[in-house]
């Protein structure tokens, strides 16, 4: 049974197409999270969107360099990101915590146990954290590939069930995912590989893309922790995803020693 999820949703799902944090799907997103928590499912929320709040609040800064815009985007920006997840989670009586994190806390063993041991009080205590990369300060080496690693990471640390990344297309296909040819690969063997299936790049708003994806799910699910990717852009997508997972694209990795049987399209 599931008990923990990590959540991920990207740049692309909560953007709109100025650049702006998209709140109509802030909000729905919000309501299928409470959704699980009410079914007694610990959640955990890796959430971009920072840089977009940012971006909407002071609009564009064509004087500052990508540093520094990232920098003032991310720093102003989350701010309105947190306040619009807590306004929206007391409507369910749900309290969150903002946890902002740099690479090094994962590879410092003092760091990584401080982490660990607030992340664990937070949960156990009922709030439910919110986690993102602290922007202001994490440039070139010490920044996380993206969002996508941190939230691998955080599944591992924090021992999930279940990954689920959610971005703007189903999953990964086997050809280009607008080509009508092209099928949607509904499940990845424990150390099967999909990489020659997805083309490099990144998304419009994030720094990561499918190839990115692809290389976290991997790891993460060799680790024991099923991995789901989905589109975050679809309604009911989580709902979908946990009473209908058969009738709901996603790709899904398999966890090491799972081996489920499909009919649908394996790797």
């Amino acid at each position: 049974m599931t008990r923990r999820i990590v959540v991920k949703v990207g740049s692309n799902v909560l953007t709109r197409p100025d650049g702006k944090l998209d709140v109509t799907r802030v909000s729905a997103l919000v309501d299928e999270i409470a959704w699980l928590r009410g079914l007694g499912i610990e959640v955990i929320l890796v959430s971009s969107g920072a840089v977009a709040s940012g971006r909407g609040e002071l609009g564009d800064e064509p004087e500052l360099d990508s540093v520094e815009q990232r920098q003032l985007y991310s720093a102003v920006g989350q701010v309105k990101l947190v306040n619009t997840y807590y306004t929206l989670f007391r409507e369910y009586g749900i309290k969150v915590a903002q946890v902002l994190t740099m690479k090094e806390d994962f590879t410092s063993p003092r760091a990584y146990a401080n982490l660990r041991g607030c992340m664990t009080v937070m949960v156990a205590s009922g709030v439910m954290p919110i986690v993102n990369e602290n922007d202001t300060v994490s440039v070139t080496e010490l920044m996380f590939t993206d969002n996508d690693e941190l939230s691998g990471l955080m599944a591992q640390m924090m021992e999930a069930d279940t990954l689920i990344l959610l971005t703007n297309v189903d999953g990964i296909y086997d050809g280009e995912p607008g080509d009508p040819s092209a099928r949607l690969i509904r499940r990845v063997e424990a150390g099967g590989d999909v990489s020659g299936y997805v083309r490099s790049g990144t998304s419009t708003f994030g720094r990561g893309g499918m190839a990115a994806k692809c290389g976290i799910a991997g790891s993460t699910a060799a680790g024991g922790i099923r991995v789901m990717i989905a589109d975050g852009q679809r309604d009911g997508i989580l709902k979908g995803l946990m009473l209908h997972p058969d009738d709901t694209p996603h790709t899904e990795f398999e966890p090491a020693l799972a081996g489920a049987e499909s009919n649908d399209k394996d790797i």
